[in-house]
């Protein structure tokens, strides 16, 4: 049966096309200001845990953000209990918020997509995947040393991949004179099932 979904006004059909773009820009620039985007989980107390990340890949047909994550760190463990997120990003430059609600879903170290991505990253991005777990109290901390070189492949198997498919994208943008807001609706394919202006 073929989803109903409401026609989306043209200014925000406008909105959410040039939001999904701004995505994908940042994806792939890193002095964009959604560069870094926090991304916040919900821990086994039910208390959220929120922390920042690096935007990996922006898929705007199908409603995706791609995450990297030590597969030891907290947020790994509390997404397997909850996959429920949100995703929050400001650009100063624009003054725009974007903040998406979702779910992650896990991709292991052993998977196609996990390796695909561990492929593309540099040498020292690598590397840092090859220390001790996040979190953990380190054996010493020497800051005038230089960091000790870590064997990269040893980071391999603790290299984890997040994939945040969004439901909702709640739209914000700081002006002058009227801020102005809205949400729009996605369905299981990523396409608008529904969207309004909401107050700011």
């Amino acid at each position: 049966m073929e989803a109903n979904h409401e026609a989306v006004p043209p200014n925000l059909a406008e909105i959410d096309a040039s939001a999904w773009e701004e995505l994908g820009t940042a994806a792939a620039g890193p002095q964009s200001g959604f560069r870094f985007l926090n991304l916040c989980s919900v821990d086994a107390e039910a208390r959220p845990q929120a922390r920042m990340v690096v935007l990996r890949r922006a898929d705007g047909s199908s409603r995706l953000l791609e995450f990297h994550t030590d597969m030891r760190s907290p947020k790994w463990r509390e997404f397997s209990e909850n996959p429920h997120a949100t995703v929050l990003g400001f650009c100063l430059q624009t003054q725009l918020q974007l903040r998406l609600q979702g779910t992650v879903e896990r991709h292991a170290s052993g998977s196609d997509l996990a390796k695909a991505a561990w492929d593309k990253l540099s040498t020292w991005t690598r590397m840092t995947y090859a220390g001790g777990p996040p979190g953990d109290e380190p054996d010493a901390i020497d800051e005038a040393a230089l960091p000790k070189p870590v064997d990269e492949p040893k980071g391999k198997p603790h290299f984890g991949l997040l994939i945040f498919r969004a439901r909702t994208l709640d739209w914000f943008q700081l002006r002058r004179q009227g801020n102005r807001r809205a949400l729009l609706t996605y369905d299981e394919t990523g396409a608008v099932a529904a969207s309004r202006w909401i107050n700011p």
